[in-house]
């Protein structure tokens, strides 16, 4: 267990000495001003011109805004951790640095289990930080503060998590490049997919509903992001924004979650079986 701490903490720095993660950091700053620049304007002009029913149509316009900023920050979650770590499996054993390490008193799970809680930590705390600058900005602003909050991020978080054990899968059979390519193209299945299941669900499209099932399926990561969704959504909100990336009108299940946390459960146990068995 000392050795896995080890490897985690070690990973941890190595990640957070990148360029791409300060490039990343850099840019999410950047966002949150413009994000807090804009929600502050548009509140403004809201207050300027709405008299009736004003502390409702708040509520409803910082939901809406707080909403799109967490969608904002999905994607910019996604994008830092496959980035991050696309080349940490594949990278190293090109370069024989895992082969070094496995000479060592280590057992190979302990090198890419401590791997996987070292990038685990990175992303849980660019998550908070994102997804906290855009609460922050809707409560500082107006006051508002979501429902479900904890449960949205933590399914959020889940998402990245899937990412990240698919990452690490195909690291250990793959070149960095095509486990990029790899990673991407499941999540544009995903992406894409769900759009077809919304637009099928309000045009009462079974046939259109079953492909972006099957869609989620393949990979469940923007079932979660659905499903995060109308958990912090206000019903006024999901009615009103039903048709954009922000909300959902066709509601992942319970049992969806379920499937996508043994999805990522499965995906990391190939990842420890492959490398075990990768000769390097």
């Amino acid at each position: 267990m000392s050795s896995l701490l080890v490897i985690s903490r070690l990973t941890f720095r190595e990640a957070s000495r990148r360029k791409i993660l300060l490039a990343a950091l850099l840019l999410g700053l950047a966002f949150l001003a413009v994000y807090a620049t804009g929600f502050y304007l548009i509140n403004e002009e809201f207050e300027r011109n709405v008299t009736r029913n004003a502390e409702f149509f708040q509520s409803q316009m910082a939901n809406f805004l707080m909403m799109a900023g967490l969608y904002a920050v999905n994607f910019l979650t996604v994008v830092m951790t496959v980035l991050t770590s696309v080349d940490t499996i594949s990278g190293e054993i090109s370069s024989g640095t895992s082969q070094t390490l496995v000479s060592k008193p280590l057992r190979r799970w302990e090198v890419i289990g401590g791997k996987w809680l070292g990038y685990c930590g990175l992303i849980s705390l660019y998550l908070v930080f994102m997804a906290g600058g855009v609460v922050l900005t809707a409560y500082t602003v107006t006051g508002y503060f979501p429902g479900g909050l904890a449960e949205g991020i933590a399914l959020m978080w889940l998402s990245a998590l899937l990412l990240l054990a698919i990452s690490f899968l195909g690291g250990t059979v793959m070149s960095t490049l095509a486990n990029g390519v790899l990673v991407f193209g499941l999540y544009g299945i995903a992406f894409v997919g769900g759009w077809i299941e919304q637009v099928g669900s309000f045009l009462q499209s079974d046939v259109a509903v079953n492909v972006g099932i099957v869609s989620s399926l393949i990979f469940p990561g923007e079932a979660l992001w659905k499903r995060a969704a109308y958990e912090m959504q206000s019903a006024a909100s999901g009615l009103a924004g039903g048709m954009t990336p922000f909300s959902a009108i066709s509601v992942p299940s319970t049992a969806m979650i379920v499937y996508a946390v043994a999805y990522t459960l499965v995906i990391l146990a190939l990842a420890f079986r492959n490398f075990h068995q990768r000769d390097l």
